[in-house]
């Protein structure tokens, strides 16, 4: 009987260690499924809160402060002596809405104002803004009266291939007008350069610097390729009367010179105007000087 009682007594505990085993086993599990859920709703605070830090959940994205507004391309100023090497203007910060208000004064006359389009216009309105701020073109000449009816300015070589040491690409250009049967825009065609317009122009074509055009008479091209930057509100009359000035060859076949010169005496960029530009019907007023 005593070795019944006891085989039985090694059975029960054998049964209860087996018990015990299993619900330390299970309590284990429970103890890792309860870390694991812990780790992921951490992991999920985690990359919830950093969306929310870069601003996943904005209804508009935010644009990055340092994006760049501008790409100002060097130029080789050992190669091409003509170049005037004052630096280049920031890439970011720059205005993009409003307009600043440029002033010329010329030995003919003035001053001539013109209104720069910050928002069309941003890179050849900081470009200019940065350039005046470094006196560029104080006592420079326009060397040109072109056969397109403007004004040529902002060249202190006065060669046409002169400038900065950097160049920047096209923008705000106007759209070529639309094909009529005779070849030719429609009368009812607004001009894609109303006289009084401010356009960039590059030498080559689209490498942009300091060189700027006032038109004193309205030119619409087959295939517009300046950039529009601003319109002058001031003194069209003073850029009437030198684009009437008598030319000569200017050593190159082309009698564009003016045969008087025409000397930028000063050109001065105010700070950014909140009112936006608008570049498409250019206004005279009378000169001040």
């Amino acid at each position: 009987m005593a070795s019944s009682r006891d085989r039985q007594r090694k059975l029960a505990r054998a049964k209860l260690d087996r018990q015990l085993a299993r619900r330390a086993a299970a309590a284990k599990r429970r103890r890792q499924i309860q870390a694991g859920v812990g780790a992921a709703v951490v992991l999920a605070l985690i990359v919830v809160g950093s969306a929310w830090a870069l601003g996943a959940f904005d209804s508009e994205p935010k644009k990055q402060a340092t994006e760049d507004t501008c790409l100002w391309t060097p130029q080789d100023a050992t190669a091409n002596t003509n170049l005037k090497d004052v630096g280049t203007p920031p890439t970011t910060g720059l205005p993009t809405a409003g307009t600043r208000t440029m002033t010329v004064t010329t030995n003919q006359g003035g001053p001539i104002t013109a209104d720069l389009d910050l928002a069309a216009a941003p890179c050849g309105a900081a470009s200019i803004s940065f350039l005046a701020g470094k006196s560029f073109y104080d006592n420079t000449k326009c060397h040109e009266i072109t056969t397109e009816g403007a004004l040529r300015c902002g060249d202190p070589s006065g060669s046409g291939i002169g400038g900065p040491a950097y160049s920047f690409y096209n923008e705000n250009v106007p759209t070529a007008p639309e094909a009529s049967p005779s070849a030719s825009p429609a009368p009812a065609t607004p001009p894609a350069y109303p006289k009084g317009t401010v356009a960039m122009i590059g030498n080559p074509p689209g490498s942009n610097g300091s060189q700027f055009l006032i038109f004193f008479k309205d030119f619409n091209p087959p295939t517009p390729g300046y950039t529009v930057v601003g319109k002058v509100t001031g003194g069209l009359d003073v850029v009437e009367k030198i684009g009437a000035l008598p030319t000569v060859d200017n050593g190159s076949g082309a009698k564009v010179k003016p045969k008087t010169d025409v000397v930028i005496q000063s050109l001065t960029v105010g700070e950014p105007n909140a009112a936006p530009a608008a570049t498409s019907a250019p206004a005279a007023s009378p000169s001040a000087g």
